[in-house]
């Protein structure tokens, strides 16, 4: 793909968040990227902004995932989570959309919860400041899914510009000791129908979980974007992205004692 001159950035950008947003809401697959495809993560985020602005719903949290390799100097991406979207998980398996003919992915991560907003003017962070921030950390899986089937085949700036590929939040139980105690070091497993698909840890995840917090605080500052107090930060995929079909049930355990399941369903 060519790269996005100055002349007709904006057009680019506001073409593209309005294709995303209307394939989205009408579930409708995209062969191709709706566009030029962005060459840098400020156009990347600018169009994430856009479709956030079209869409004008309630933002319940930030998924943060991981750029590997590093791409500008940043090895982490993030993208809204929408509160219609997020749920707690109930007595049975809630069923958690994806796009058919799209991407449709399941992901275990740890879930922290914003007890106090960070400063929007402050720009940096120590894990320790990004940590005292949070309240509450729960097990939990995210659904990612787009209308691009090939969002995370083009690098860093196609997956942000889609809300960075997220669809959805399954929140489980808490991790209620959490202070004292070494999440890092749990074994993170995923199953769809029962087969194991990846057994890690979250040690294998840069700086961890709260180092997911510490990114997010310091990106939203920079984009002038205010977090609130009770917004959940879905963390990274700690046993990998594993790829579902429509009527897969997934499940995913945490330190062999604590799971939170969810059914795959069409959008």
């Amino acid at each position: 793909m060519r790269h996005v001159t100055s002349e007709t950035g904006q057009t680019n950008i506001t073409r593209i968040a309005s294709e995303f947003v209307t394939a989205r809401r009408n579930a409708t697959a995209l062969v191709e990227y709706p566009g030029t495809m962005p060459a840098a993560l400020a156009e990347a985020y600018a169009m994430q902004d856009a479709a956030i602005a079209l869409t004008d719903k309630p933002i319940a949290g930030w998924k943060v995932g991981r750029i590997n390799p590093p791409f500008e100097g940043a090895d982490r991406l993030a993208g809204p989570i929408f509160a219609d979207q997020t749920f707690d998980e109930g007595d049975t398996p809630r069923a958690m959309p994806v796009f058919a003919g799209g991407f449709a992915a399941a992901e275990a991560e740890f879930l922290l919860r914003i007890g106090t907003a960070p400063d929007p003017a402050k720009p940096d962070y120590t894990l320790a400041e990004a940590t005292a921030l949070i309240d509450r950390v729960c097990v939990g899986i995210e659904i990612a899914s787009s209308p691009f089937g090939g969002i995370n085949d083009h690098g860093a700036g196609v997956t942000i510009s889609d809300f960075g590929n997220n669809n959805g939040l399954v929140i489980g139980a808490d991790v209620s000791d959490w202070r004292d105690i070494d999440v890092n070091a749990w074994p993170v497993e995923l199953t769809i129908d029962g087969v194991t698909t990846g057994v890690a840890t979250a040690a294998t995840m840069l700086d961890g979980p709260f180092g997911a917090a510490r990114f997010l605080f310091e990106l939203m500052a920079a984009r002038g974007i205010a977090l609130s107090a009770g917004q959940w930060i879905s963390t990274g995929a700690v046993s990998g992205v594993h790829p579902v079909a429509i009527g897969a049930k997934v499940v995913a355990i945490f330190d062999n004692r604590l799971q939170v399941a969810c059914s795959i369903s069409a959008q």
